[in-house]
């Protein structure tokens, strides 16, 4: 049994990947099937570590990005892309899944062109409110499309529905839970003052680094504050810091972190009693699994089209407040702050919420189905 997995190289496309490949290794244990070779095919690794731990061998594929704006790299890049879909057919003939796992991105198009050339069964997931390009070119050939939003379903054609299911997006097993005994000591916090967890997502997120900033003399006041800045931020925000906090007698609430550690995160989301968040669908499926309130800031429309319906899609479902970009300032995000915490049953409302809007076991159906096909290709 063969499965191959493909999708772009950012944590959100890749995450997911890693969660469902940790679930087909629980699930073939558990029904006593013979191991599965497992491939991730793409441009770049994420994480080179997660593959390893679970066993799958990658395989780089060239693909070039399509961007939504005029640029001679998407010239360049689309000779990038016929060239990656040349060797992805290669690559897939030798191989010969008995199942492709598409988690779109620019990264997939290569693999599922290929995929549909070679007639081999492909099930496609989208974590966003607004499936990307990938998916949708997958949806006219697909065996199964999997979405994490309701929303999502309506970009479909009637024939498309049929074969729509409504999965949730898949989580890594070690980032479901929060850690609580021990978490505030593992995170050098004291117990009686409330936490606010700010993330900035794998990429990080200079916007909402900046804003806390200029918030923070104001927030440690009240409130611990544990901030995940991104590799790329952390040196200019811890700096910056130091300064902002130096003659504050209660700078020692602040905690920065360049990223998180799979066991950081889960202390981390024991420790905090508030999240401030981008609204990528991960960070979003996360901290929904967490239960906690939060508050949502979105990447603006004409960066990305997705995070502000991801958004507005879970503050829907009554689990979090949205603060847009453009009218967010570090008053405003202390006051929206300050609410929350003077209202501890919106808090607890919107925690009930998350919980309720959570998918624990989407990894686990998604595993599931490509063992089923995975199966029923073989036999």
């Amino acid at each position: 049994m063969r499965i191959v997995f493909t999708g772009g190289g950012t944590g959100g496309h890749f995450y997911p990947i890693v969660a469902v490949a940790e679930a087909v290794r629980e699930l073939v244990k558990e029904r006593r099937l013979l191991e599965p070779q497992l491939f991730f095919l793409g441009p770049n690794v994420f994480d080179e570590r997660a593959l390893y731990d679970l066993d799958v061998q990658y395989v780089h594929t060239p693909a070039g990005k399509s961007r939504r704006y005029f640029s001679i790299l998407n010239v360049i890049d689309l000779f990038k892309t016929a060239f990656g879909v040349l060797k992805t057919l290669w690559v897939l003939y030798q191989i010969y899944p008995d199942v492709i796992f598409s988690k779109g991105g620019y990264g997939a198009v290569p693999t599922l062109f290929a995929a549909r050339l070679l007639k081999i069964p492909v099930i496609a997931h989208d974590s966003d409110a607004i499936p990307g390009r990938g998916t949708m070119y997958a949806a006219t050939f697909a065996k199964r499309i999997a979405i994490s939003y309701p929303e999502a379903m309506q970009f479909f054609s009637a024939t498309q529905q049929k074969k729509v299911a409504l999965t949730g997006n898949p989580i890594r097993k070690d980032a479901t839970t929060p850690a609580k005994d021990g978490a505030k000591e593992f995170m050098e916090l004291q117990e009686a003052v409330p936490v606010i967890l700010i993330l900035g997502g794998s990429q990080g997120a200079e916007f909402i680094n900046n804003t806390v900033l200029a918030a923070l003399p104001e927030l440690v006041q009240r409130y611990q504050v544990v901030h995940q800045t991104g590799q790329a931020g952390f040196k200019e925000v811890s700096e910056t810091a130091k300064v902002v906090l130096d003659k504050n007698e209660r700078r020692y609430r602040y905690k920065v972190f360049p990223y998180f550690t799979t066991l950081a995160l889960k202390m981390a989301a024991g420790t905090a009693d508030l999240v401030v968040s981008r609204a990528g669908s991960g960070a979003i499926s996360e901290i929904a699994l967490w239960g906690i309130a939060s508050i949502i800031v979105p990447i603006p429309d004409e960066v990305s089209r997705d995070q502000r319906l991801n958004a507005f899609a879970y503050a829907r479902a009554g689990a979090a407040t949205v603060l847009e970009q453009g009218n967010m300032s570090p008053s405003i995000l202390v006051s929206e702050i300050d609410r929350l915490f003077t209202n501890p049953k919106a808090r607890n409302d919107m925690a009930e919420a998350a919980k309720k809007f959570s998918k624990p076991d989407a990894a686990r159906k998604l595993a599931a189905e490509l063992l089923d096909i995975s199966l029923d290709h073989t036999s």
